[in-house]
């Protein structure tokens, strides 16, 4: 189980009662949940994905822990363009990258 945390902006106010009965809303459109396994995180984001994909408003950014991705950070992006993350001479960065507009790049 890892910190996960997910930022939105301006979607429908659907995703903010979601999120809200499963995360802490620490600020608006920022949640976070200290202890949420991957199980959990990827039903989330089914939710979050099959809504977006009918609405398609707003971007949505799911990240957390996760020692097997670039940087020990998993990402998955809705409605921006897509970013991948990669560790370059120890730093870790964020690239954009070409593709659709949901991109679950590390789960």
């Amino acid at each position: 189980m890892s910190l996960t945390v997910v930022v939105t902006r301006d979607v429908q106010n659907r995703y903010r009662g979601f999120l809200g009965s499963v995360m802490l809303e620490v600020s608006a459109g920022v949640y976070i949940s200290p202890r949420l396994n991957a199980g959990v995180r990827n039903r989330i984001w089914n939710v979050v994905s099959d809504w977006y994909g009918h609405l398609q408003r707003g971007a949505i950014i799911m990240s957390w822990s996760s020692p097997e991705e670039p940087g020990g950070v998993g990402l998955r992006v809705l409605g921006e363009p897509p970013k991948t993350l990669s560790v370059v001479d120890g730093m870790l960065l964020v690239r954009r990258a070409t593709g659709s507009t949901d991109s679950s790049l590390m789960s």
